[in-house]
């Protein structure tokens, strides 16, 4: 009888893992692609792409609690290097790991990885920023990406710049095994050169070939290196078709490209839905992870990034909070996004002071309550219930890790996109 029973729950979670399984990402595409935006019901779409069930066999009619403790999603944030390196006010960086900590499950590096910050002067390379921000994370357990590898457009050093053409090769395969060595497995992934679509003096300087070989270097000395493309006016739908024409070129001359970037900052005070919509569909056509890496609200083409004195009133910074929940909805009910990344989130250390979280002051904006409302409440999953007469009990929960305590005793469990459906037994 009781592997009649268990027989019959493996199908049970069976039929429950089909009906809740994505399409492929090409199929998703055509399906969203095909459809209006008004007609796409976002709640629906995140209960089918975010969540899973849970099955509880305990004894019969006991009592069970659950509490969600992270999410698959990476909802996270950039780090400032002055919170690592001494710049920030003791107190202030104190206060911004303490909240970086309550509010984001991810990170990524704002400037200390960047080539031009770590090594300004040829031969004197600070890696200490980097390697404390690292450290940080490693003992909170957060995922950390690393930006960026190279960076061609616009802040090549001088040195490299008068580097002849086999010396910027040297250099450009040292820096490749000097990072992808010393942090081998440390960083979750990078944005490997990022804004190429912009410009790129290496490839100016060397040909096309080289960017291959850039990507082959990192592949070598850390295999599990996960390379990112980062770009920006994607979201917008400026340079969509051209990202796309990027991509496609860069695959068809065999350049390992693990996931894509699209930055969400270039929209103004506000931002068009149909059209953010749009562009997740068409960039899910690659099959690959896409991350929203550098996000504000409001954006850099506002009036708050032109003059960042300006302080927006009771009314905008309302509306702003509004625009959040709307942008992260968005993308959260999009299967083919793993990510939002925001570009700083407090006032006293952010380009855009008018886009925080908190103020100045380390109180918070009414974006910081429409952030958390979101992230911790409505897409968090807590529950208190009873196994049913035959001790069984099944809970739809976001994906990610999850507490569950049953007759004094606490167990962790996970969801995830490639296991929507986990059994437990007390």
């Amino acid at each position: 009888m009781k592997k009649l029973s268990l027989f019959l729950l493996s199908v049970f979670c069976s039929i429950v893992t089909y009906s809740l399984m994505a399409q492929n990402a090409s199929s998703v595409w055509t399906e969203l692609h095909m459809t209006h935006s008004d007609a796409w019901n976002l709640a629906d779409s995140i209960q089918k792409y975010r969540t899973g069930v849970i099955v509880v066999k305990t004894t019969p009619n006991t009592k069970i609690e659950l509490e969600q403790q992270k999410h698959e999603f990476w909802f996270g944030c950039a780090l400032n290097s002055t919170a690592f390196d001494g710049k920030m006010d003791e107190q202030d960086a104190r206060v911004f790991k303490q909240k970086f900590l309550e509010n984001f499950n991810a990170g990524v590096t704002a400037s200390s990885l960047k080539w031009h910050h770590m090594e300004p002067e040829k031969g004197k390379v600070d890696f200490l920023t980097t390697d404390n921000i690292l450290t940080w994370a490693d003992d909170n357990h957060l995922p950390l990406r690393g930006h960026n590898l190279y960076w061609g457009v616009y802040y090549v050093q001088d040195w490299v710049k008068a580097l002849t053409d086999d010396q910027l090769y040297d250099e450009l395969h040292k820096r490749a095994r000097t990072i992808a060595s010393r942090y081998k497995g440390r960083f979750a992934e990078y944005d490997f050169n990022n804004e190429m679509m912009h410009g790129d003096f290496y490839q100016e300087r060397l040909g096309p070939g080289i960017t291959k070989k850039m990507a082959d270097w990192i592949k070598e000395y850390d295999p599990d290196a996960k390379l990112y493309l980062n770009d920006y006016d994607i979201l917008t739908g400026r340079l969509l078709q051209e990202y796309v024409d990027h991509i496609k070129d860069l695959q068809g001359r065999g350049i390992p490209i693990d996931g894509i970037g699209v930055q969400g900052h270039l929209h103004a005070e506000d931002f068009s839905r149909d059209t953010l919509r749009y562009a997740l569909d068409v960039l899910a056509q690659f099959g690959l992870p896409v991350k929203i890496t550098e996000f504000n609200m409001p954006g850099q083409r506002s009036r708050y990034q032109k003059d960042t004195s300006l302080i927006p009133t009771k009314k905008e910074e309302d509306q702003f909070a509004q625009n959040l929940k709307d942008y992260y909805r968005i993308c959260f009910a999009h299967p083919a996004v793993d990510a939002i990344m925001m570009w700083h989130f407090w006032a006293g250390a952010n380009w855009i002071p008018a886009s925080s979280l908190y103020r100045k002051d380390w109180t918070l904006t009414p974006a910081a309550s429409a952030y958390k409302s979101l992230v911790f409440d409505e897409w968090w999953t807590r529950f208190k219930g009873k196994s049913n007469d035959e001790g069984y009990c099944i809970i739809r929960a976001f994906l990610g890790d999850h507490k569950i305590k049953v007759n004094g005793v606490e167990k962790m469990i996970e969801l995830s996109k490639q296991n929507k459906t986990a059994y437990i037994e007390f």
